[in-house]
């Protein structure tokens, strides 16, 4: 339809936050389901946008100065009439602007600075107390709702494509299938983005050990890019056979795979979303970081965080550990191989009902 809204979404980045969008993508297209929604992204997570259901194109940040007079050109063309500005940074909200778009949005959020406030019109209005007390996708829902889209849901649902299932099926053997004789299919993900965050890797291979042993399961192991040296002491570490997989290329391949699986083991990250996205059940370790904004959504998943707060002080804590830094906490260690057993043995009986 000529008349149909043109919506951009600007997020830059990460993995997680960009999956995190899809309850927005989700409410503008209940709103307006012949909208044009396409998001903006660095071009490390251009390909998340393939997995939204409800997102029609990718655009992605130029890498290169001499790239970005022919971006401009292309958003001007674009002809968007509302845009959405997640980050609110110098950079996207000049991007914002340039558009040309007449509703142009952004967070006021309380202690971060508002920058460039002149170059939206609609402000979405978020106190800390409420940032750190819900969920992120509640904030990101604040800022559809400044311009009247309703929220009628708070849904992240992503499809990965069919060359992507069929990609994934080769490696695991097949589809999930819901006969209860089949063997269990775990997929461990054990990356994150700090060195504080790890659990140790001689846990994770005791957990997969036991859960070959006592539930049959099968384990796959995969990570990403640069992340292989860890796999591979997890690998080393185990006694049973783990099915060591190549990282993967593209989030819809790591979504692809996750969705033949009956539980996804990981730490608190982006692929932590990705599995959640696409309905399996997550097995999730969170250091000191807060598990109230970050927690995989959904009723299937479990979190396993030691109490807060964290006790890693004076000679107990491993060198160096900041308290009250979640990137350099290793609170994770606290956690014992019994207890993330017993929550990933739930997560193989929940996927089986």
């Amino acid at each position: 339809m000529a008349d149909a809204p043109r919506v951009l979404l600007i997020r830059r980045r990460y993995l997680g936050d960009v999956v995190l969008l899809g309850s927005v993508l989700r409410n503008i297209r209940l709103h307006w389901p012949h909208a044009r929604i396409d998001l903006l992204t660095e071009r490390a997570y251009a390909g998340v946008t393939a997995l939204h259901p409800d997102a029609n194109a990718a655009l992605s940040f130029p890498a290169r100065w001499s790239e970005w007079p022919a971006f401009i050109r292309i958003l001007r063309a674009a002809r968007y009439s509302h845009v959405l500005d997640f980050d609110n940074t110098e950079r996207t909200a000049l991007v914002t602007r340039l558009t040309g778009a007449p509703v142009r949005a952004t967070f006021n959020r309380e202690l971060i600075v508002h920058r460039w406030p002149r170059l939206y019109r609609h402000t979405a209005r978020v106190t800390n107390a409420f940032y750190d007390s819900h969920h992120i996708t509640e904030t990101y829902l604040a800022l559809p709702a400044a311009i009247g889209v309703p929220v009628v849901t708070r849904e992240v649902r992503l499809a990965p494509r069919e060359s992507d299932l069929s990609a994934a099926a080769r490696l695991t053997g097949g589809p999930r299938t819901a006969d209860p004789g089949r063997p269990r299919r775990i997929l461990l993900h054990p990356g994150t983005r700090s060195e504080f965050r790890r659990w140790p890797s001689e846990n994770f291979a005791s957990v997969c050990d036991r859960a070959q042993d006592q539930w049959d399961a099968q384990v796959f192991l995969v990570c990403g890019p640069g992340e292989e040296k860890f796999a591979d002491a997890i690998r080393r570490a185990a006694k049973t056979h783990l099915v060591t997989l190549k990282p993967l290329a593209t989030p819809g391949a790591l979504a692809a795979l996750a969705a033949q699986c009956d539980a996804f083991f990981c730490h608190d990250s982006g692929p932590m979303h990705v599995a959640a996205g696409v309905g399996t059940p997550v097995v999730a370790l969170f250091g000191s970081q807060n598990a109230t904004l970050w927690r995989p959504l959904g009723v299937r998943h479990t979190v396993l965080q030691t109490a807060l707060p964290c006790a890693c002080l004076g000679s107990a804590a491993p060198s160096p550990c900041t308290p009250n830094d979640s990137y350099r906490s290793h609170c994770v260690r606290k956690l014992s191989v019994e207890e993330v057993f017993r929550a990933l043995s739930r997560a193989l009986v929940t996927s089986a009902s």
